[in-house]
């Protein structure tokens, strides 16, 4: 295995979700400038995201789903009057000389 290869800055970091307000701690090496006073009293660096799993729409179970049967049924819809379309055109041909 290659030396070197993993940062050895790991310390504690909260992430806190500003959609929701939602925090967690864990060890990162994530480079930030903010800190924030934890649960237990201690100063620990901050990192903001704007999603994480307690609001993404995955996870949380309001995910939107498509509506894949009707996207079909309108693709056949205009494939039927494209075909319809094209079958009462005539051919022109060109004149022989």
């Amino acid at each position: 295995m290659k030396n070197d290869t993993h940062p050895k800055e790991y310390r504690y970091v909260v992430f806190r979700d500003t959609s929701n307000s939602e925090a967690f701690i864990t060890r990162s090496c994530v480079n930030t400038k903010e800190t924030t006073t934890w649960e237990d009293g201690k100063v620990y660096p901050l990192h903001l995201m704007g999603i994480s799993s307690s609001s993404h729409p995955f996870f949380t179970g309001q995910q939107k789903f498509l509506d894949t049967a009707g996207r079909v049924d309108r693709f056949q819809q205009r494939q039927a009057k494209t075909q319809a379309l094209q079958a009462t055109r005539t051919i022109v041909k060109p004149k022989k000389k």
